[in-house]
């Protein structure tokens, strides 16, 4: 009978526990990148949807300044007094406190 040769291609356990945790440190740096960039897409779409919200509410609180303004306006509260019946008040009417 004949003795395995010395360079046969037995697989040895040390070897074949290297080559299953090189796979797994492997994998899980595939998994972990995957994750990654994931997270980086999932930030993107929340920065993209905060900008939005962002210019929505710039362009509500400009809206809100002409609407104040025009509300304040001196013709808008004179033409209101009017149509209430006020009028302006005669000199003689008029006290100045000290």
């Amino acid at each position: 009978m004949s003795a395995p040769a010395p360079n046969s291609r037995r697989r040895s356990p040390k070897r074949i526990a290297l080559w299953l945790s090189l796979l797994i440190v492997f994998i899980a740096e595939l998994l972990v990148t995957t994750w990654v960039r994931v997270q980086c897409v999932n930030v993107g779409y929340e920065i993209s949807a905060l900008n939005r919200e962002t210019q929505r509410l710039t362009e509500l609180q400009e809206n809100l300044r002409v609407e104040l303004a025009r509300l304040k306006s001196p013709q808008r509260i004179t033409r209101i007094a009017r149509e209430m019946g006020l009028t302006m008040p005669a000199p003689a009417q008029v006290r100045v406190l000290p």
